[in-house]
């Protein structure tokens, strides 16, 4: 496989909106000609939009863009500016005198970094997509990713900044890329492996907790800050799939999450995957699942180690440098 940049894959344009102030910030991934796609939901704290249309014996089988979001709940409204900016520009489900452009979103909960009371916006929603025409995402604490953390099981203040990060392959003709803001309450290990990258961590004592056993000797108290979770990511190709296909690809993508993330898909957390594909190339799905789980994995790695720190949490840079010393 080559890797490439994730915004090489022709048909989609993507950017971000980011409130650097308050701590929180949206992405988008626009399908102008409109994508077929699907979602996989394994957290049990999702906060989502249209999810259900995606499943494939629905009506609308191509959607126009997906919005990934801090802000929880709240930052659901980013998808109306998201909304507007496609009907201006026509993108959507074509009826006789008008479009109904169909935007899929999933937000994560980032009300602890920066302000509570802030939240992607419409107008951060349209700003994303005037942005996309640029067709430039970055990684780290930008877009979806500003006020993302992990390793909150033992409270905010032991935490760890991370962001959003990416990563795209190709082999021939065929195209695979991911985009991915990592907000977990498990720790962030490099792909099956024990090499710890995020998660809690102790200013005071320099040290690194392991989540899972720090909630397993917790179990019979209660850890608050294990909801305020979720890691949410969008895959594009131009793999010529149907919509069944797509639903069962985001579910194969997953797999990237259990491999990186311990623990994952809780409770707590609101873990989404989107598909969207240009339908541009045959291959089979095994392969493009393959290609797809190897770059998601990439994906997270990249919003953990391209985080800065921010909002008095420290990132795996940081970390690993008192770790050495």
């Amino acid at each position: 496989m080559k890797k490439i940049n994730f915004t090489e894959i022709a048909g989609f344009q993507s950017g971000q909106a980011t409130d650097t102030e308050n701590g929180t910030g949206v992405t988008i991934i626009l399908s102008p000609a409109g994508a077929t796609a699907g979602v996989d939901v394994r957290g049990g704290g999702p906060a989502t939009r249209e999810t259900d249309l995606l499943d494939p014996k629905n009506m609308v089988q191509k959607i126009n863009a997906v919005t990934l979001s801090g802000g929880s709940a709240f930052g659901l409204e980013a998808s109306s500016g998201v909304m507007q900016y496609c009907r201006e520009k026509g993108y959507g489900f074509g009826l006789k005198e008008f479009v109904v452009p169909i935007v899929c979103q999933a937000s994560l909960f980032d009300l602890g970094c920066g302000s509570s009371l802030a939240y992607p916006t419409r107008e951060m929603g349209y700003q994303a997509c005037l942005d996309s025409e640029n067709n430039h995402v970055k990684s780290g604490n930008y877009g979806a990713g500003t006020g993302a953390s992990v390793g909150k099981a033992l409270g905010f203040d032991k935490a760890m900044k991370t962001g959003q990060g990416t990563c795209a392959f190709e082999i021939d003709n065929l195209q695979v890329g991911a985009i991915v803001a990592v907000n977990a309450c498990g720790d962030v290990f490099e792909p099956n492996s024990t090499n710890r990258l995020a998660g809690i961590y102790d200013p005071a004592t320099n040290s690194e907790i392991n989540t899972e056993e720090a909630i397993l000797a917790l179990a019979s108290s209660a850890i608050n800050s294990t909801s305020e979770n979720t890691t949410i990511a969008c895959i594009i190709t131009n793999a010529d799939l149907d919509q069944a296909q797509m639903t069962k690809l985001a579910g194969m993508a997953q797999d990237a999450l259990a491999r990186t993330i311990r623990p994952v898909h809780t409770p707590n957390d609101g873990d989404t995957v989107f598909t969207m594909t240009s339908n541009q190339v045959k291959a089979p799905l095994d392969v493009v699942a393959l290609m797809v789980i190897r770059a998601l994995e990439n994906a997270i790695i990249d919003a953990v180690v391209s985080a800065q720190d921010a909002y008095g949490l420290p990132c795996s840079n940081t970390v690993l440098a008192n770790r050495q010393k």
